[in-house]
């Protein structure tokens, strides 16, 4: 039997002592790597600091990044480490880390004795030698398995302006939501990271805990290698990949930038990849996760688009329970990933592109708060996504800033059409976050209801509003991107019978989650040309 012994020398640091064999649960050190220790502990009083009778947790996971292990029955972890090491515990169900005054949670430990590169956006301050004992406070707290999470993508501010656009358009109306946590799919920034701090602050007002992923605005432009990149990001948020579980349902946060560097000769550039160490994480990590577990990949870039993502297909796509959600695109899109994508799976892998907060990088002509409108390029609003879980079970909501929840998409049709034009005239449906799993019909007045046509093309608002940019007459504020073709657009022909009068045109949607939403626009059906 090893023997162990925990002597306090100042508040909250326990020198471990050992003697004797490796326990089970802690893996053999590799030769050249020094080994860390630590232990996972109940913080009854949440002060963050192990009091006498605060006891140890057994079969926690805690990371250096890499590997993976539990901690023994008296919550002790031992990891090996280098000069640049995040130790980081793996939430388990039922139980908080620490938060600070942001929100941000504290689930982390950076070890960088000599503390990070000098790079134009400060890192970490040297951390000096490692501690002798790496403790992780957890608290406990109620999850049940039906619960909810607000997921932002790209807020993207340039400014402090736009952070006051972030503040009135979509955090003043989140306050006091109804949600457990809140995660970040990257771009917090757009490229200025010393505004870390004033977003987060602003994000905190929602109130409740926030994850962020990074993006690739959110990373030190400024680095030689891909290795430095994101030392602003851990100085703010700790590891650039990690995982946690709530509920039912296993998270897991993917770095999915890989920056080239930035030297004399070259100006850097970034691109799609998670890289062998990463890919290794999420395999050591998974082997702790049992099979009928919802697992839930949280990015930046998509993952159809992620250089190497074969090898993490290999690793979720026997699972029964997956999905996906990314951001970086601005537009909102369902995708489902076939073999033909290279997934292997016997069900297509479910990945969401979801609404970003920015919409267009905040452009377009302000409305009557000064805010621009930034439609997406696929007609859509900017806003968020509410999911909602339950044990293995998912459902998505759309919703868009500032605008009722029932607002899920907008109706073109004329004003006015003569008796003639009627079975020639076409009605178009935007449904924003509609997919090819969605069931969208419409009918005219006490008509029958009849199947739209999905299409894609470009929405026929952002259209004109695309050519008023173009005319003589600009409207103010900056020019909207191209626009683009979207799969979420439905078509349906006017019935050739009507007669003259007032109809209302009504559209429903049934989503892939069985929900409902419908939207109405009148017209106005004229008697035949004289």
């Amino acid at each position: 039997m090893r023997q162990t012994r925990l002597t306090r020398i100042v508040p909250g640091v326990f020198f471990l002592l050992l003697a004797g064999p490796l326990s089970a649960a802690e893996p053999s050190p590799a030769r050249d790597r020094p080994v860390a220790r630590g232990t996972v502990f109940e913080d009854r009083d949440r002060d963050g600091v192990r009091d006498p009778g605060e006891r140890g947790l057994s079969g926690v996971r805690v990371s250096n990044g890499r590997e993976v292990v539990k901690t023994d029955r008296r919550g002790v972890w031992r990891l090996p480490h280098d000069d640049d090491t995040i130790f980081f515990v793996i939430k388990p169900r039922g139980w908080m880390t620490p938060v600070n005054e942001h929100r941000l949670p504290r689930f982390y430990y950076i070890h960088k004795p000599a503390g990070s590169p000098k790079q134009k956006y400060p890192g970490v301050e040297p951390t000096g030698p490692l501690p002798a004992s790496i403790d992780f406070p957890l608290h406990r707290q109620k999850e049940p398995d039906r619960f909810r999470a607000v997921f932002f993508a790209d807020p993207q501010p340039r400014n402090q302006q736009e952070i006051d656009y972030i503040a009135h358009d979509v955090v003043e109306e989140l306050v006091g939501v109804d949600a457990s946590f809140g995660v970040t799919l990257g771009d917090i920034m757009f490229d200025n990271l010393s505004l870390f701090g004033s977003l987060n602050s602003t994000v905190a007002l929602i109130g409740i805990p926030w994850y962020n992923v990074i993006g690739n605005h959110d990373i030190n432009y400024d680095s030689p290698d891909d290795k430095h990149s994101d030392e602003t990001f851990e100085r703010h948020y700790g590891p650039s990949y990690y995982s946690f579980d709530h509920g039912p349902v296993h998270f897991i946060v993917l770095d999915d930038i890989e920056w080239t560097g930035r030297t004399a000769a070259k100006p850097g550039a970034y691109a799609a990849g998670l890289g062998a160490e990463q890919v290794e994480f999420v395999k050591n990590d998974l082997a702790h996760v049992p099979k009928n577990q919802l697992i839930v990949l949280m990015m930046h870039i998509p993952l159809n688009q992620i250089r190497d993502r074969h090898g993490l297909y290999r690793l979720i796509e026997n699972r029964p329970f997956t999905m996906s959600i990314s951001g970086h695109t601005h537009y909102q899109e369902h995708r489902f990933i076939t073999r033909e994508g290279g997934w292997q799976g016997p069900e297509p892998h479910h990945h969401v592109v979801n609404v970003t907060v920015s919409g267009s990088w905040w452009q377009g002509a302000p409305d009557e708060r000064g805010i621009p409108h930034a439609l997406m390029s696929d007609g859509a609003p900017n806003g968020y996504s509410i999911l909602t879980f339950d044990g293995t079970r998912y459902s998505i909501e759309f919703k868009a800033a500032a605008r009722p929840a029932e607002y899920q998409m907008n109706l073109y049709a004329p004003d006015f059409v003569s008796i003639e034009e009627t079975g020639k005239t076409e009605v178009v449906a935007n449904v924003f976050a509609g997919s090819d799993r969605s069931r969208v019909e419409m009918r005219v007045g006490d008509g029958n209801w009849t199947p739209m046509e999905r299409v894609r093309r470009v929405d026929p608002q952002y259209q004109r509003l695309k050519e008023l940019e173009a005319g003589p007459n600009p409207p103010p504020g900056r020019r909207l991107p191209a626009a683009r073709a979207t799969p979420h657009i439905w078509r349906a022909m006017l019935p050739n019978n009507l007669k003259p009068g007032t109809y209302a045109i009504e559209v429903r949607e049934t989503d892939m989650f069985g929900k409902t939403n419908t939207a109405q626009r009148r017209i106005y059906v004229t008697g035949p040309a004289p």
